[in-house]
């Protein structure tokens, strides 16, 4: 080891060899789980109940073959062009081709840049110190750019093809099955893992509004729902500790004790094929090593809650701000579902049409148009609602 070099100097290839038995162990567990397939519903349009029970259990699912080609294909491309566009580094007005870079037309600035291979949050109070300990971060190779972008904001007002998504009637159906009928929206986000250069996520929970609730479940913080554009390796993904949506406020530093390391013992990787999509619990434990590997992940992510657990709760956002999710927010933040059910319609017209009982009878209002494209949809993650 070069002397300059500091004690927790680690290269990518000896970060890659370090998690190949890791990861080789942990996905044998993960299939062991059992825990996916299609998604099935019954004549009524109702989650198979073996379904619900195994992600009651376990914390997450994955539904396999939910998006075909040709809309996975629409999806990449979406990604492609907006990456495309992106500027060269934060708050650069310019992109890679020197054009003018997309972003500031948007109130909440769509992309966010980390340095390859770093892990921004372990260790810190952001988040509302979700992440208390530090992953391993390998130093990317002489050739690796100064940032990668790791996350695109908003990905409904950005991609027409992620709004069409979001109108799936099967992933609305799993929705209703775990969060009621009333279900409520979060936020929507895309993931960016580039190979090589993918920064890793410390293990944390999502949840921070109601933990010490006298009537706190495992349902109490909602789910995510993310669908995968590539194939979703141990290396890449994101990787869950099965079951413990169920113990309340975990302890990560003991549980990184314990394990001698961020690897932690009996957790398993979310693996599956392009086109799949996980349901992941948001109280799970979960994170996600930096990307040492040759293969990209795009994740499509979209969140959702039981109205029960936001109606008129006041609670901090993670930039400080105190909000109150009164019955008039959650219309207006819930009339994105209906417009994405509509763009869906007119873009799969075969396909069955998902009834969102709180805006049932407001179709004409929500139709997919220009006019709702400027009146709804620009700007709609200013008015996320977060636990």
């Amino acid at each position: 080891m070069n002397n300059t070099q500091p004690a927790d100097y680690i290269t990518v290839a000896d970060h890659a060899h370090l998690m190949e038995t890791y990861t080789r162990e942990g996905e044998a567990r993960a299939y062991a789980l059992g825990n996916r397939g299609p998604i099935k519903l019954d004549p009524d349009g109702k989650l198979d109940k073996e379904i619900l029970d195994a992600y009651r259990e376990h914390g997450f699912y994955v539904f396999e073959n939910v998006v075909d080609a040709p809309e996975l294909h629409e999806l990449r491309e979406d990604v492609e062009h907006f990456l495309s566009r992106a500027p060269v580094e934060p708050e650069a007005e310019l992109d890679a081709a020197g054009r003018p870079a997309l972003g500031p037309e948007f109130v909440r600035y769509p992309y966010r840049f980390a340095k390859p291979l770093s892990d921004p949050l372990g260790g810190t109070t952001k988040n509302k110190g979700r992440h208390p300990v530090k992953m391993l971060n390998p130093t990317p190779g002489e050739d690796a750019p100064s940032w990668t972008i790791e996350l695109l904001t908003g990905n409904l007002h950005l991609m027409d093809s992620c709004l069409r998504l979001y109108g799936h009637p099967g992933l609305l159906a799993v929705a209703e099955a775990i969060s009621g009928p009333d279900f409520v929206p979060y936020n929507e986000v895309v993931f960016i893992k580039e190979p090589g250069l993918g920064p890793s996520v410390a293990w944390h929970q999502d949840g921070t509004t109601h933990w010490d609730a006298p009537d706190w479940d495992g349902d109490a913080h909602g789910f995510n729902f993310m669908t995968q554009l590539y194939p979703s390796t141990p290396a890449n993904c994101v990787w869950v500790l099965p079951g413990s949506h169920k113990g309340g406020k975990a302890d990560i530093p003991a549980l990184v004790n314990e394990s001698r390391s961020e690897r932690l013992n009996e957790a398993v990787p979310l693996v599956c094929k392009a086109g799949e999509v996980f349901v992941v619990n948001r109280q799970m434990v979960h994170g996600s090593f930096a990307n040492s590997s040759p293969d990209r992940r795009v994740t499509i992510n979209a969140g959702f809650f039981p109205r029960h657990r936001v109606l008129d709760i006041s609670t901090s956002q993670l930039d400080g701000r105190m909000e109150t999710y009164d019955a008039e927010r959650i219309h207006t933040r819930s009339r994105i579902i209906a417009l994405g059910i509509d763009a869906r319609q007119q873009r799969f017209p075969d396909e069955p049409r998902y009834d969102y009982q709180p805006l049932s009878g407001e179709i004409e209002e929500n139709r997919w148009n220009e006019e709702n494209r400027e009146k709804l949809l620009k700007n709609y993650n200013l008015k996320d609602i977060y636990i």
